[in-house]
């Protein structure tokens, strides 16, 4: 263990022997930390947190505090954080809010400095988050989304599987999978033909999910009218049948149209 001495670490706190700590970084006593963790300076790590395994903290960040809710009662509630994530400086992690809640994190994260994840936050994994993205209560990233920078999340928000939303966007409704949203608030401007090429989706599965969204966005039905008619004219592949379940998931509603 590389533990700085003017690191304060409560002695109840779990540490792998390989952890490496940072000068005046603080442990609390409920806190774990796993094989190959490196903990930046001036951290503070508190609360029910548990870190998995090669995680990156950086200077600064503060993970565990209490959420800022003013339902929170003091009661037990925890950060799970799990391997190869990134987490740069001055970033702030809460933990949920009721009993037995959590915030999560995945694996293979890269969230960048000055971001904010509140309390009930659902991150998947290989998802980004750029510089002072914002994050509510009970906002979800699914895998391999990008959040740009100063991007603004309601609550209760979902970012889909491989979308991208705009550095300064306001997403106040989910923003559906594959997909490309900017805006205030943000909105739709078609498929992330980018991410998914990058992503390795083959060309046929891209123009089927291109013929999705022309139906959902741009035919000028119902969004549940056209999912129906997605589901009828398309060929139900995984991708297909998951944009369609993402969508009649959505409790905010959708993020729609530029046009």
């Amino acid at each position: 263990m590389n533990i700085h001495k003017t690191a304060i670490i409560d002695k109840k706190a779990q540490l792998a022997e390989d952890v490496q700590i940072g000068p005046n970084t603080t442990i609390g006593p409920d806190v774990k930390i796993g094989q190959g963790n490196v903990i930046g300076p001036n951290c503070v790590i508190e609360g029910w947190t548990t870190l998995g395994k090669n995680n990156k903290v950086f200077t600064g960040a503060v993970v565990g505090s209490p959420p800022q809710d003013l339902k929170f009662r003091e009661e037990k509630t925890e950060v799970i954080i799990g391997d190869n994530n990134t987490i740069r400086e001055y970033i702030t992690i809460n933990p949920g809010t009721a009993q037995g809640e959590s915030t999560r994190i995945g694996n293979n994260n890269l969230l960048m400095a000055y971001t904010h994840i509140a309390h009930n936050c659902l991150i998947s994994n290989n998802v980004v988050i750029a510089n002072a993205g914002t994050l509510a209560g009970h906002v979800t990233v699914e895998d391999n989304a990008i959040v740009g920078g100063l991007g603004a999340m309601h609550q209760f928000v979902r970012v889909g599987k491989y979308s991208i939303v705009g550095g300064c966007s306001k997403l106040i409704k989910d923003a559906p999978p594959f997909s490309m949203v900017d805006g205030h608030p943000a909105r739709v401007y078609g498929l992330n033909v980018i991410g998914l090429r990058r992503a390795g989706f083959s060309a046929e599965t891209r123009a089927l999910i291109k013929k999705a969204f022309k139906i959902i966005f741009r035919s000028g039905l119902r969004i549940s009218h056209a999912v129906d008619k997605v589901k009828h004219d398309l060929e139900l592949t995984p991708e297909i049948s998951y944009l369609c379940k993402f969508i009649e998931k959505s409790e905010r509603g959708l993020s729609r149209s530029s046009k």
